[in-house]
């Protein structure tokens, strides 16, 4: 058993644990069903492994660890609704499997489960907890905020794109990261390394999903192949697309936002995406963020100081096209 399961399986376990009423059987089952969807928990085992990397103790963190995670599938439930997304980590998302109004209540719930595991933290360091889990929780809702306005622009620049999935996805990371440093009472400095670690490589990871939706196995990766493409999604491989594309090119692309037969989209976007070597010009931007992240890692002071942070990371990295 390696290092990433052993973590998932202790989580997993912690997860199980949790109080989760019976009644109303619409209004939790949602949230067992959820949970129990196998996933890397990537999140979590970030605010356990930075807790160790400063000197704290996995049970001193574990409550950090489950509010991130917690938190995070709130968000997964919620954002499933608004982007229509029928799988989620291979399986039926909550608002598919039920209904939508259900899927809302339940992913309330879950906000509020964050919370309570988020309380029963030290005291000691608890106000500096709730401080940076409230900005990220609001700097999330603007991410996605910022990824629904996309979706009615013909045009998103790069830069933009990259302050959305900052705030989106990237922040939650550096906070999981940050959590344990503050559990830890690790310095400012070091706290402010290792969130910069985790915001640049979770650019970085967001990057790579793109890719993935696209690239990707389906069976693997566990989302429909190609659903931003057919979602008519800015993403930063459809904005270099069209930032390097020729006006016949411009023309398609837009021609195709309005194609009804799926495979046809699908096929015809990716052709020209390769024509354009948009593959190749994500992955370097992705590399870039990961280098800028490995460089704030390498700055942390720390006794503990082991592989095992960058040995999860790099895995994260090589996932499967």
């Amino acid at each position: 058993m390696n290092l990433s399961s052993e973590y998932i399986n202790f989580i997993q376990e912690e997860l199980r644990q949790l109080d989760i009423p019976e009644s109303p059987d619409n209004l939790y089952s949602p949230i067992g069903y959820f949970l129990s969807l196998k996933g890397k928990k990537i999140r979590p085992i970030l605010t356990l492994l930075s807790a160790e990397l400063f000197g704290e103790t996995i049970e001193n963190s574990k409550h950090a660890a489950l509010a991130i995670e917690i938190f995070h599938n709130f968000t997964l439930i919620h954002d499933d609704i608004m982007d229509e997304a029928p799988l989620r980590r291979g399986q039926q998302t909550v608002h598919e499997k039920w209904n939508t109004n259900i899927a809302i209540l339940s992913g309330d719930v879950l906000m509020i489960k964050a919370y309570e595991q988020l309380a029963l933290c030290p005291p000691d360091v608890l106000p500096e907890l709730i401080t940076l889990f409230n900005k990220t929780a609001v700097e999330v809702c603007e991410g996605q905020q910022m990824d629904m306005d996309f979706e009615t622009r013909d045009e998103v620049v790069q830069e933009e794109y990259i302050q959305m999935i900052k705030l989106k996805t990237s922040v939650l990371l550096g906070c999981a990261l940050e959590m344990g440093a503050i559990l830890a009472h690790s310095s400012q400095k070091n706290r402010s390394e290792i969130y910069q670690f985790g915001v640049n490589i979770g650019i970085a990871f967001q990057i790579q999903d793109d890719l993935l939706d696209l690239y990707g196995d389906g069976a693997k990766v566990g989302k429909q192949v190609g659903g931003d493409i057919l979602a008519n999604k800015n993403t930063l491989l459809s904005i270099l697309a069209l930032s390097h594309a020729n006006d016949e090119q411009v023309k398609e692309l837009k021609r195709l936002k309005s194609e009804k037969d799926t495979v046809l989209k699908i096929n015809s976007t990716k052709s020209i995406f390769n024509e354009l070597e948009v593959k190749s010009k994500c992955h370097q931007i992705m590399q870039d963020y990961y280098q800028k992240a490995l460089s704030h890692f390498h700055a942390i002071q720390s006794e503990n100081k082991t592989q095992a942070l960058l040995d999860l990371t790099q895995a994260l990295m090589k996932r499967d096209f």
